[in-house]
């Protein structure tokens, strides 16, 4: 870098243990061949803010130890692609007295200012900015800045005549706001993608009708519709979406499952790519899955004193827990939270799912794959040559699942599942009719969890209220019982919804004596729910009550999930 040896002497004094490791990672610089800043995260004990400060020193130029994003320029960073910014360490930040402020993360990247100054017609002043700090506010800025669906959409009708071609290999290592693609159908696609990921979309539906073409997202559960490109326009963008997904993009008379995997302001995401081909077209869902998802039992809405219970059965060296509820009720994240909770060195843990959602490290996960006689029942067969301690099902669906599930409980291992009841007490006779004798349902099956999924009210924006007669009549409860409730409204920060994210209401049936008693009599669901709730069982709708008084949701989202748990009182 050329800095006189007084300067170096200098820094010594100055920062000591910090200018040291700013030499160590020079040097491996120029031995490896890459930046400063690649090498300040390679060496050993490298602090960024250490190395930021050592450099402020060095060259003279001011430091800023944290960038806040809402100050920056968003019209500034459009011109400049994500994967430059990113690659040279740099980001413009605001103009300040008729200058560019621009952070860099090493001297390196002093190379290109004079190319940053000509393409957005300021002079530069530069600042050193932890090498943390500024990727951080890279990411955030560019998702910031990432244009809608709509806005792309006008470039594309402009561009009508263009949309046939553009349709090539991707890289797969390609951040979606990097903007390198210029064919239009391309660009639509990214920024659909891009939306959805940032306004929480569970999944993306794209549907052919006789003159339209709608987009549509699901959004904690409802769907919203969203953009509507040009009918004409169908089959470029479901092409486009194939290629990405590696399907065959001739094949537009069967259903194909793909996968697509993307980043998105530096979050990777995994996309499950379904088509369908129906009377105008092929339609195709999207299932979007964050990769890196932190699992764990303390933020999937259980209350605290059921969440000991839980972890008290998670920890049992034998049994099976089952989680019950329809589809898309929250039953794998459940699963997983739980899987994470006991995921340790000295415990052998195995999966069969259809399909494996979410990849987790020190895990041993199967697929699904019946081409192959691969099922869950062939699965749970081979897993108790593995020595197992601790065995997941993706789910119990016939008999020959459910007695291997029973016979690896009662053989020494901890087996995690779900099945489709109402609610919880509905397991044990779901076993039963399945044709598991009632004496190994009693023995095997230490726990039932049920649970819904419900919308969190935006905490910005609810509203307090005092229920009203029917709201009252409608839950089953008293105005003593249930003094005040919360309701949507809608604001910016929820766009508009009321509703931010979702949680769960559950209800925990924990294998008891008096239960047991009645499993080994044969005895009804409604008998041995009956006996459970005497014993202290909060139902799905006492859970959800208890969350709508602490306006963590509404009760009209309490009374649309527990409508099955209302009939049965």
């Amino acid at each position: 870098m050329g800095v006189r040896r007084s300067a170096i002497e200098e820094t010594h004094r100055v920062f000591g243990p910090e200018a040291i490791l700013l030499e160590a990672a020079q040097a491996s610089a120029l031995k490896q061949n890459v930046s400063l800043r690649e090498a300040v995260s390679r060496t050993e004990g490298g602090d960024p803010v250490a190395i930021a400060r050592a450099l402020s020193h060095l060259s003279g130029l001011p430091m800023m130890e944290s960038v806040d994003v809402g100050l920056v320029d968003i019209a500034l960073i459009r011109p400049l692609p994500m994967n430059i910014a990113r690659d040279r360490g740099i980001l413009p930040l605001y103009v300040a007295e008729g200058q560019l402020v621009v952070g860099l993360a090493d001297l390196g990247a002093m190379a290109v200012l004079d190319d940053v100054r000509v393409l957005l017609g300021y002079p530069v002043r530069p600042v050193i900015v932890p090498s943390n700090v500024l990727s951080d506010a890279t990411s955030k800025a560019y998702d910031k800045a990432a244009s809608s669906a709509e806005d792309v959409l006008d470039d594309v009708n402009r561009e009508t005549e263009a949309t046939e071609g553009g349709e090539g290999d991707l890289n797969l290592n390609e951040d979606l706001l990097d903007g390198s693609d210029e064919a239009p159908i391309i660009r639509f696609v990214n920024a659909v993608l891009t939306q959805a990921i940032k306004e929480r979309a569970s999944d993306i539906h794209m549907e052919p009708f006789e003159k339209d073409f709608i987009v549509r997202f699901r959004i904690d559960g409802e769907l919203y519709e969203r953009v509507k490109p040009p009918f004409k326009l169908k089959n470029s963008i479901v092409s486009r979406i194939k290629i990405m997904a590696g399907l065959n993009i001739a094949e537009k008379r069967l259903p194909q499952d793909g996968r697509i995997r993307r980043r998105m302001a530096g979050r990777e995401v995994d996309l499950r790519v379904s088509t369908l081909p129906v009377r105008h077209g092929e339609r195709v869902v999207m299932r979007l899955l964050e990769k890196g998802e932190v699992f764990s039992l303390d933020r999937i809405g259980m209350e605290s004193d059921m969440v000991a219970l839980l972890r008290k059965l998670i920890r049992k060296p034998y049994g099976i827990l089952l989680v019950c509820g329809p589809t898309g009720s929250g039953k794998s994240t459940t699963l997983y939270s739980a899987i994470a909770e006991i995921n340790e060195p000295n415990v052998n843990i195995l999966t069969i799912e259809d399909p494996v959602e979410y990849e987790m490290k020190g895990i041993g996960q199967v697929q699904v794959n019946p081409k192959i006689d691969l099922t869950f029942a062939s699965a749970l067969r081979s897993f108790l040559r593995q020595d197992p301690d601790v065995i997941l099902v993706g789910e119990i669906r016939d008999r020959e699942t459910a007695a291997n599930a029973v016979q690896a409980s009662l053989t020494g291992h901890l087996v995690f599942s779900t099945i489709h009841t109402n609610d919880s007490a509905g397991a044990f006779a779901r076993l039963t009719e399945m044709g598991i004798e009632p004496f190994l349902v009693a023995d095997a099956l230490i726990g039932v969890l049920a649970q819904r999924l419900v919308r969190r009210l935006c905490p910005d924006c609810r509203e307090e209220y005092a229920p009203t007669d029917d709201d009252l009549i409608d839950l089953g409860v008293t105005r003593k019982e249930v003094p005040r409730a919360f309701r949507p409204v809608g604001c910016a920060k929820c766009n508009g919804l009321g509703y931010k994210g979702r949680m769960g209401i559950y209800e925990f049936l924990m294998r008891s004596d008096e239960v047991k008693k009645l499993v080994l009599r044969n005895a009804d669901s409604g008998a041995i729910r009956e006996k459970a709730i005497e014993a202290g069982m909060l139902t799905l709708r006492d859970d959800g009550i208890k969350k709508a008084i602490r306006g963590l949701t509404s009760i009209d989202e309490i009374l649309l999930a527990t409508r099955d748990d209302l009939a049965q009182t």
